[in-house]
């Protein structure tokens, strides 16, 4: 034990005294409690270390246990509920889909037309012409074009329409004339049922279903109409902006391809839309010179008309329309509705082997099979409009299976 020598205890000063306890009670005066920490920190400090994230639990094996991801050790609670949800999901889905399928296709149609207009915009865009004024320039062109035809058309084939309407039943009736025509009425009077359904004023309500239904169709129609305009006008002149959102859905490494392929299905389907505009055109002006030289002049226009829009309808449309002229000429006598016929059938031949092969030799390229199949799949699924539109598409998709499929499967 050492002595610290009493100099040096000195100049270390007095010891430290204990620290007296704190004064607690109620008798304690306030002046004389040492204030505590702040309730709103104690209670943060609880919340963190309650909040902590507990260590894993640890046992022998646990690093070489393996998790079972069978459904048979699957909760089936779980599992229903997954199900169940998916199910549902999927039939909202569905029901959505089918209820805008009118719009979905009217959002196709215009993409395709956008798509057939282009080239021209093309032709003017790299003549120095900015793209929002080439879009004008086609627009106002096209608008111009339609409103003159109009306005010169529509008067004469309503006119030749009503006289056509009002003068069915006399056609019919001359029809009987030919002998085997009048024994095939006799047995099954199919002519006296045309005319009874003719001069009912039946053939109105039935396409239309009264006043109502038919003003119902014609805003209907012009509502369609502008709407066409308006996003025909909008993806022509985003078109490459809308193009360039396609591309880049793909990865980087990919992306070179997909725009080559994209870009040829673009041409596929812009393609066949120009030139079935074209073959239309050209069917109308054959059927109105024809109609002029075999003295049907009278029914010209609206016959003309008639034979170019169902011109649209691929593989059937002209065939349809050779029978209702044929009703027609068959009336002004033999000779003529034989020339008329003889005519248009040698004209369809032309147009199935010489015209449209030069028409579609580079943008759809489709075997005779799959158009059959593509037409009548398409008009079974969406009309008129789903038979035009499924041979282009038809020819993205052999596109597709060609450069893209094939080399795959040649590759594994």
């Amino acid at each position: 034990m050492t002595v610290e020598p009493e100099g040096q205890r000195a100049a270390q000063g007095p010891p430290p005294q204990p620290t007296p306890p704190r004064p607690t009670g109620a008798g304690v005066p306030a002046s004389a409690r040492t204030p505590s920490a702040p309730a709103t920190r104690n209670w943060l400090l609880r919340w963190r270390r309650t909040t902590q994230p507990t260590p894993p639990d640890y046992f022998e094996g646990a690093d070489t246990r393996v998790e079972r991801t069978s459904l048979l050790h699957r909760n089936p609670f779980y599992i229903g509920f997954f199900i169940a949800a998916g199910g549902i999901t999927a039939y909202a889905l569905l029901t959505s889909l089918g209820q805008l399928k009118d719009i979905l296709v009217l959002i196709v149609l215009c993409f395709a037309l956008a798509l057939g207009l282009n080239p021209v915009v093309e032709w003017f865009h790299h003549r120095g012409i900015r793209r929002g004024l080439a879009v004008l320039i086609v627009a106002l062109a096209l608008l111009t074009v339609l409103t003159l035809a109009g306005w010169a058309i529509v008067p004469v084939v309503s006119e030749q329409v009503q006289r056509l309407y009002s003068m069915a039943p006399t056609y019919l009736e001359n029809l009987r004339l030919n002998p085997q025509i009048d024994a095939f009425d006799e047995q099954f009077q199919v002519i006296d049922r045309i005319v009874a359904f003719l001069t009912s004023g039946e053939l109105i309500s039935s396409l239309f279903g009264g006043l109502v239904g038919a003003g119902q169709a014609v805003a209907n129609v012009i509502f369609s109409i502008v709407i066409s305009v308006v996003l025909t006008l909008y993806f022509l002149t985003s078109l490459p902006n809308i193009k360039e959102v396609i591309y880049r859905l793909a990865p980087a490494s990919r992306r070179a391809r997909t725009r080559y392929l994209a870009t040829e299905a673009f041409k596929r389907v812009g393609g066949f839309v120009s030139g079935i505009f074209l073959v239309a055109m050209l069917w109308t002006a054959v059927s109105f010179v024809l109609f002029n030289l075999v003295g049907m002049s009278q029914y010209a226009v609206a016959l003309a008309v008639v034979v170019g829009l169902l011109a649209f309808i691929p593989l059937v449309g002209t065939s349809i329309a050779i029978i209702i002229v044929a009703i027609v000429a068959f009336s002004f006598g033999q000779t003529t509705g034989l020339i008329v016929v003889i005519a248009l059938l040698a004209y369809q031949q032309f147009d199935a082997y010489f015209i449209q092969p030069r028409i579609f030799a580079r943008s759809v390229q489709v075997p005779g099979v799959l158009v059959i199949l593509a037409a009548v799949s398409g008009g079974l699924l969406l009309g008129l409009v789903g038979a035009i539109l499924a041979i282009p598409t038809m020819a993205a998709l052999l596109l597709l299976y060609r450069e893209v499929l094939l080399p795959h499967l040649d590759r594994s």
